[in-house]
């Protein structure tokens, strides 16, 4: 009976320190907690700002230029005054007649203008 019950405290000991919810396991928890804090502060931003987009699309305040952006974005159009530039999907200029200057002019731009 000795036995069985050393036996079994050193069970308990053992599953205290190295179980599932032991106290070495709450250390990988307290990281696990504040990594899926960090990816939720971030998924909440993006929600906002999804949020943000959409309501500008509200027929009772819409705004006048984000309906024009998105008109001439699917009819493909420009004005005489509008500069483009050409990017790849990695929102960084693709090289035309004047490389140089789209790199060091348009680049910071184009990513300010990234949502």
């Amino acid at each position: 009976m000795t036995a069985a019950l050393v036996g079994f405290q050193g069970y308990l000991g053992y599953s205290a320190l190295n179980g599932q919810f032991g106290t070495l396991s709450q250390e990988q928890m307290k990281a696990d907690i504040e990594e899926l804090k960090a990816q939720s502060s971030v998924l909440q931003a993006e929600i906002d700002s999804y949020r943000h987009r959409a309501s500008l699309f509200d027929p009772a305040r819409l705004d006048p230029d984000i309906l024009t952006e998105q008109a001439r974005a699917m009819l493909s159009m420009a004005r005489p005054e509008d500069v483009v530039v050409m990017v790849d999907p990695n929102g960084k200029p693709i090289a035309g007649s004047s490389p140089g200057l789209a790199e060091r002019q348009l680049t910071d731009i184009i990513e300010d203008g990234i949502d």
